[in-house]
């Protein structure tokens, strides 16, 4: 059975991945340095390393089924998800260690569909869906930290902690919305009933919304990306498609 899609035809990567040729040969040799490509027991993949990235990240980007995505590559719907649920974990970002002195660091909520029950709640958005919190870097934009994906019915300020966000974070200032009360997050002032803010107050308002509008601008770009708008990966699936994700999101970033 032939493939339509292959990595060898750059043409197909920008459509299917969302990175560039030379950002996406990036990917393959940082995937292959990390032991992506050591064979194990059983028979070898069918696909090249090349083919089976192109493929995980196609099934990020379009969230096609099994039965319509393994055609596309050549392979069976069975050999398909093996590659998703062996290489998709290897996409994982990691966490940064060590933040500079000066850095500001800036985190809000996401909620992604999942049709995995034990993992999701109904949330506002009235479906079954995880919170993801997402730590960015003010300056350079970049994903820093994805914290470990919650019940989408836990708010902002119990997620920020209890996903483990704001251990890896430690004391680096960050910056956040008006949901995270009593965190010690840097957040906008609030305006007593009856009251009005002073000009100062006003104003740093102001820059706090245009600086914190960044993570959503990052939110927009990652959820280019479909399986992030209804995820149909069970346990685990819904965080190793958010670090990988937010892995692409970085490479297309830096170029």
């Amino acid at each position: 059975m032939a493939g339509v899609i292959t990595a060898s035809e750059p043409s197909w990567i920008a459509p299917f991945t969302g990175l560039s040729p030379r950002t996406f040969g990036k990917l393959v040799t940082q995937l292959r340095n990390a032991g992506a490509d050591v064979g194990g027991r059983g028979r070898p993949w069918k696909l090249s390393l090349e083919n089976r990235v192109l493929l995980v990240a196609a099934y990020w980007r379009t969230n096609l089924t099994m039965r319509q995505l393994a055609p596309l590559f050549g392979v069976s719907k069975s050999a398909a998800d093996r590659v998703i649920d062996h290489l998709g974990p290897k996409f994982a970002l990691q966490p940064r260690q060590r933040f500079a002195k000066d850095a500001v660091l800036i985190v809000d909520g996401t909620l992604v569909p999942t049709r995995d029950h034990k993992v999701a709640e109904q949330s506002k958005n009235y479906r079954y869906s995880t919170n993801h919190q997402v730590v960015i870097d003010a300056d350079t934009r970049l994903v820093v930290v994805v914290g470990r994906p919650l019940p989408g019915n836990r708010n902002d300020c119990l997620a920020w902690a209890e996903s483990g966000a704001k251990a890896a974070v430690g004391k680096t200032t960050t910056i956040a919305d008006g949901g995270y009360p009593g965190s010690g997050l840097v957040m906008p002032h609030r305006r007593r009933k009856g009251e009005e803010l002073p000009s100062w107050k006003q104003d740093h308002n102001k820059s706090h919304k245009q600086v914190r509008a960044r993570v959503e601008h990052a939110f927009a770009r990652m959820k280019t990306y479909k399986i992030l708008r209804d995820c149909r990966l069970r346990g685990d699936g819904v965080h190793h498609a958010m670090l990988g994700i937010a892995r692409l999101h970085n490479l297309t970033l830096a170029g």
